[in-house]
């Protein structure tokens, strides 16, 4: 709590089993937080569907701050909360603005969020949780949650925890002699110490179940079960010798999670029972009463739950229902009604129907999915109870319960499906294959659904090739059959019979080059290019693209114009809050920008895009990690990366990591001139016929490394196919590209030509690290040729090219020719830019781009106060005392200023 007050924020789970003083901890720290404002929140089993109930009654008591947050993200909190209409904010959105929340509370009071039961907060909550504690740094915060070991152990993970595990047996002892009334046998002692395995809650609970011959004499020893079962049937026995008003009383409670205590009231008069009746739950020390209903223990409200009958779970429920607003929370009236349901029930299945599209609407994916299951559940009329199971699996596949929407599926085909519906199936089962990982056959999956829509519905036909377009091209080698069915079923299309979409003019253009070449596909590839590049397209028509949005520009060997789309995407996913796609944006982004040699805003980059894909969950595998510690020539980190992508890429439906992988391995050996293992890498990166993406990048690392290994028949077959590729796109880069690996294969003038026209087009394509290649062989072979002068001042601008950039391989492979022309070439290291890690300069660029605090922390997911925390230490870096220096101290190429 004093780093928490000094503005060093704090953030623990305190993770046990049940029972072993995780909440006791809770409330200690509680009562010593006095003059916080402290937020609570227990996460409720029951309740584990309904989105964002954790964070309702976190933020609950803050929402009077709404006020001062940004629009977007005052709008994504109301919209969640049920405060306000409108479409659904993105969960990271939500995110940003719970952290935004909390910062604005800790600016006025320290903060202490405390959560209990953390393993049965709704996904939604957990999910916003683990991102704010993730990012907390200079605030007034502290968060504390405690959650059951062994139960959703995957909630929160990845936080410091602190373990809380059982007293030691002196410890126990001496607790369980304080708290047991008259003689307690020691044999009766050693068992319960034993098998109580020092939990607190147990030494405290179990001795309430024996009775006085049991504790003195040690007859009638209980038989071994789990603690918690032991616990929670020591609270049951207690339960049971209450009132059978106060008992019911008390299963009320416990199914109403939010401890209202208006609510609870109501629903009692529902019942016939006064609320005074809760008063032999009180004085037994149960049930607490104040402001809200709380339970003195998480196990005490299982227990209630769980033991009683069906018949008084479904009285309580529907007592709820009736007792809960329709007007102001008809989710959570729905939702008690189904439980209240026994049989089907068209009615409430309709109203689970409603519940379901407005929690969609809120960005409740996970609840939507819950509603829908129930709705299947309550469902009697076969056709209809089919098509709420593909609506239900559907919402299960995208909040990510691959099973969950399996089974869903399964319930859907063994129902009354017409055709639309047996293609919307097979569609579901193929994008969760592809979704889910198991991806090995989701190309295959997708390409059939694909071939049942077309006489159903052409539009979603097309979008499904698309999609088996992207599984077989992630598949890599595995998935080139699939690959050229798709293209050539997409080629005996119809055309549509209204003005092609750009999804339409992009999924033509790639089936054309995959089937006629590049060639043929280059005119089709550059209108869908330009199409994604003009105003006016919708978000929804920009998104339908995904991650084949720069498919257009590679193929045609533009780096710019790549990173323009690439950038206009992120932009587009940051406005509309579809934060979920950013992972793979940033990721690109830093794939092309690491090509002009700018690696540290490549770094920067990369580091966003970890703490965007650790926020959203995503998996993505190390491609612009493999690709800097290639270019960077850092053998121990690449070859740990390149093992580690191709053992994770293996039977994922994702073998198109393991050419990433193999391609980044020729270009380090290349560096590191063993050209033997260069050829090798390059070649197995080579598989694509068409050259698509990676293995037209990996021609030039095997025509360099052929030729080295004295292998020119391979080299030349290797530049046939890089020509095919590259007199297409006629761009700088790929002519120039083509250029430098046409010279290392000629002779004389014309070698001699070559190369300068290399320089030439690659100085203007503005990417440093190739550039800088083609000095290096065009000095290389002035040397051979023993033109000495000439060669040391290619030499010398590769040297330093490289050098400056941080290619340090290829620096030292240019040193060592520098040597062998007689001139000295003193070893250099990066200089200051080191200093600064990826994230602090990031913030430097943002700040020096004019973007306030906020405005940095609303990008890179940081609160104002996190953002200047990290500013303050740049300028420490690079002694500077003001943002304008900025623009002298990392100047727009992204090096920093020589300083003496």
């Amino acid at each position: 709590m004093a780093d928490a007050l000094a503005a060093r924020s704090r953030v623990t789970v305190l993770r046990g089993e049940a029972g072993v003083g995780k909440s006791a901890l809770l409330d200690y720290l509680s009562d010593r937080v006095v003059g916080w404002h402290v937020a609570r929140a227990v996460g409720v089993e029951s309740e584990m569907e309904l989105a964002y109930g954790g964070l309702h009654q976190l933020c609950a008591p803050m929402l009077d701050h709404l006020d001062r947050l940004p629009a977007p993200q005052r709008d994504a909190l109301a919209t969640v909360f049920g405060r306000s209409a409108g479409a659904a904010p993105d969960r990271f959105l939500v995110g940003l603005a719970t952290l935004t929340l909390f910062a604005e509370v800790a600016e006025q009071q320290p903060l202490a969020c405390i959560v209990d039961d953390g393993q049965w907060l709704d996904r939604a909550s957990a999910q916003i949780l683990g991102f704010v504690a993730r990012r907390l740094l200079a605030e007034r915060i502290a968060v504390v949650c405690a959650a059951r070991a062994g139960i959703g152990d995957d909630v929160l993970a990845g936080l410091p925890e602190f373990p809380v595990r059982g007293l030691g047996d002196s410890d126990a002892r001496a607790l369980l002699l304080a708290n047991v009334p008259g003689t307690l046998d020691v044999r009766v002692c050693d068992q319960i110490v034993m098998e109580s395995h020092g939990n607190p809650l147990a030494l405290l609970e179990l001795p309430r179940a024996w009775n006085v011959a049991g504790l003195a004499g040690g007859f009638g020893l209980p038989s071994s079960r789990p603690v918690a079962g032991r616990i929670e049937q020591s609270y049951v026995r207690r339960l049971r010798l209450l009132p059978a008003d106060t008992q019911l009383l008390v299963l009320t409670a416990a199914a109403e999670p939010l401890g209202d205590l208006v609510l609870l009231n109501r629903a009692a008069g529902t019942l016939g029972i006064d609320i005074a009746a809760a008063g032999p739950a009180q004085d037994d020390g149960l049930l607490r009463l104040g402001g809200r209903v709380e339970f003195v223990h998480p196990l005490v409200r299982s227990a209630a739950y769980r033991s009683a009958a069906a018949n008084d779970r479904h009285r309580v429920h529907r007592a709820l229902a009736d007792a809960t607003v329709a007007q102001t929370d008809p989710d959570r009236r729905a939702w008690h009604r189904a439980r209240a349901t026994q049989g089907p029930d068209e009615e409430v299945a309709a109203e689970l129907e409603r519940s379901a599209g407005r929690a969609q609407a809120r960005g409740g994916v996970a609840a939507a999915a819950a509603f829908l299951q129930r709705a299947v559940e309550l469902t009697a009329e076969p056709a209809r109870r089919a098509d709420r199971a593909l609506s239900a699996a559907q919402a299960a596949l995208q909040a990510g319960a691959f099973d969950a929407a399996r089974g869903l599926l399964g319930t859907a085909e063994a129902g009354e499906l017409d055709e639309f519906q047996h293609a919307r199936g097979d569609l579901l089962r193929a994008q969760i294959a592809f979704s889910s990982g198991v991806g090995s056959n989701a190309a295959t999956l997708l390409l059939k659904a694909a071939q049942q829509l077309e006489s159903l519905d052409l539009d979603l036909a097309r979008d499904t090739y698309l999609d088996a377009l992207s599984a077989a091209q992630l598949a890599g080698p595995a998935g080139i059959d699939v690959r050229l069915e798709v293209c050539r079923a997409v080629r005996a299309l119809p055309p549509p019979a209204r003005p092609a979409r750009p999804v339409d003019l992009l999924l033509d253009g790639l089936a054309l080059l995959i089937t006629e070449g590049r060639a043929a596909a280059i005119s089709a590839l550059r209108g869908a290019a330009r199409v994604l590049a003009a105003e006016g397209l919708s978000a929804r028509e920009r998104f339908r693209w995904g991650w084949l949005a720069s498919a257009p520009s590679y193929a045609m060997w533009d780096n710019e114009a790549t990173r323009a789309v690439i950038a206009r995407q992120i932009r587009l996913v940051r406005d509309a809050g579809a934060l979920e796609q950013l992972p793979i944006y940033l990721s690109s982004l830093s794939g092309a920008t690491a090509r002009t040699g700018d690696f540290a805003a490549a770094a920067s980059l990369m580091a966003e895009t970890k703490d965007v894909a650790a926020a959203t969950g995503a998996r993505l595998l190390p491609f612009t990690a493999l690709l800097l510690a290639a270019f960077t020539g850092r053998e121990t980190e690449a070859s740990m990366l390149i093992r580690t992508t191709i053992d994770q890429a293996e039977g994922t439906g994702q073998e198109s990591a393991t050419t990433m992988a193999q391609y980044a391995a020729a270009m380090l050996y290349n560096g590191l001139r063993r050209y033997e293992e260069a050829m090798t890498a390059a070649r197995q990166a080579c598989w694509d016929p068409v050259d698509l993406y990676v293995s037209g990048w990996a021609l030039p690392e095997l025509v360099e490394a052929a030729m080295r290994c004295g292998q020119a028949g391979l080299a030349r077959d290797a530049l046939e196919r890089l020509t095919v590729t590259t007199q297409a796109a006629g761009t700088d880069w790929a002519l120039g590209i083509e250029a430098r690996s046409r010279a290392l294969m000629s002779e004389g003038a014309a070698a001699d030509e070559l190369y300068r026209e290399a320089i030439d087009r690659l100085g203007r394509a503005r990417l440093r690290p190739d550039l800088a290649r083609a000095h290096l062989v065009y000095g290389e072979w002035l040397r051979r040729e023993s033109r000495r002068l000439d060669a040391r001042e290619r030499l010398r601008a590769a040297y330093e090219q490289f050098t400056s950039i941080g290619m340090e391989a290829f620096a030292e492979r240019a040193r060592g020719e520098l040597l062998a022309t007689g001139e000295k070439a003193r070893k250099r290291t990066l200089g200051t830019r080191e200093q600064l890690t990826p994230q602090e300069e990031q913030i430097a660029r943002l700040a020096r781009e004019g973007l306030s605090n906020p405005e940095i922390g609303a990008q890179l997911f940081i609160s104002a106060r996190t953002a200047e925390w990290h500013l303050r230490n740049v300028f420490a870096k690079l002694d500077i005392t003001s943002r304008r220096q900025l623009q002298t101290a990392l100047p727009k190429d992204g090096e920093l200023a020589a300083r003496a």
